[in-house]
């Protein structure tokens, strides 16, 4: 049994009501965290889908459109039309929205950095390589307009560890990440994002042909309720795959996946060498609002 539990609730989203306190939550935290960040706006990396596309719609009504910038990052030819897409989105929201190729970057990396330490081609090393030379330009961007990053992974994605660490892992907030794939959609029709977007076959944008659902086994109409018995309920894994007619392999393919990605939801382990001082009362971050307060009262 998965011991993890989900503060939000265990039921899909199924109802206008649900809905519509799903949005104005995350419009709600975007401009929360913006704002108490001291930050002037936010950076969204939009690939074209359902994510990236409902997270920059939910940033322009949290923080207005002149505080939003779309990026365009495409690696490949076939990311064309996604990169329209985008295009359009953007106009629509009235955001500003900017394109970079990544893929001179990704050619100099392939000429300078991988040939001293590949001993042969990885598909799999240079896709992550991808992710995180998008991470560098998203963060670029945002630094040089005093931005945030705003991530676009869903609760699916992170549970599964179907991200790149610091590539599309790495953000300072991810506004949908308590929203499973499919209640993203739910809440993408809600709001009006066009069925185009919303019935995109899912894909990561690392290569040709690459999907979701060939990656992980299953489409999200299939892991998503697992997931839920599972991880939010606590159910045991082969009483959850029997209630849902699920195979055994893919069932225990799909919970390797949580375990094994339990890495990418933490910040890196520390050893507690200074445990035995009596001047660590507790960990810094727990002391961070009262060390602020401190500061601001002058001592």
């Amino acid at each position: 049994m998965i011991d993890q539990k989900r503060s939000g609730g265990t039921s899909f989203l199924s109802t206008a009501a649900e809905l519509d306190v799903a949005r104005s939550t995350v419009v709600g935290f975007v401009e929360q965290t913006v704002r108490e960040a001291g930050a002037d706006g936010a950076v969204v990396a939009m690939s074209g889908g359902i994510d990236s596309t409902l997270t920059a719609v939910l940033a322009a009504e949290a923080l207005g459109s002149d505080r939003v910038l779309g990026l365009g990052l495409p690696c490949t030819d076939v990311e064309d039309a996604d990169v329209a897409d985008s295009h359009s989105i953007a106009a629509a929201l009235d955001i500003e929205f900017r394109e970079v190729s990544v893929q001179p970057l990704l050619h100099t990396f392939e000429d300078v950095v991988a040939p001293t330490i590949d001993t042969g081609v990885s598909e799999r090393a240079l896709g992550n390589a991808v992710a995180r030379l998008r991470s560098v330009a998203t963060y670029y961007a945002a630094n040089t307009l005093s931005y945030l990053v705003v991530g676009t992974a869903n609760r699916s994605e992170l549970l599964l560890g179907y991200f790149t660490k610091h590539g599309d892992g790495a953000a300072d907030l991810f506004p949908l990440g308590d929203l499973y794939k499919t209640e993203v959609r739910a809440l993408a029709e809600t709001v009006g994002v066009p069925r185009r977007i919303i019935e995109k076959e899912p894909t990561a944008g690392l290569g040709a042909g690459q999907t979701d659902a060939a990656d992980l086994g299953a489409p999200y109409d299939v892991l998503d309720p697992f997931l839920r018995r599972v991880v939010d309920r606590g159910e045991p894994v082969e009483e959850a795959a029997a209630a849902l007619s699920m195979d055994r392999d893919l069932a225990a393919a799909v919970v390797s996946r949580f375990v094994d990605s339990r890495h990418k939801r933490t910040v890196p382990p520390t050893p507690t060498v200074g445990a035995w001082r009596d001047d660590r009362p507790s960990p810094p971050c727990d002391r961070a609002e009262a060390l602020r307060e401190d500061a601001r009262n002058g001592g």
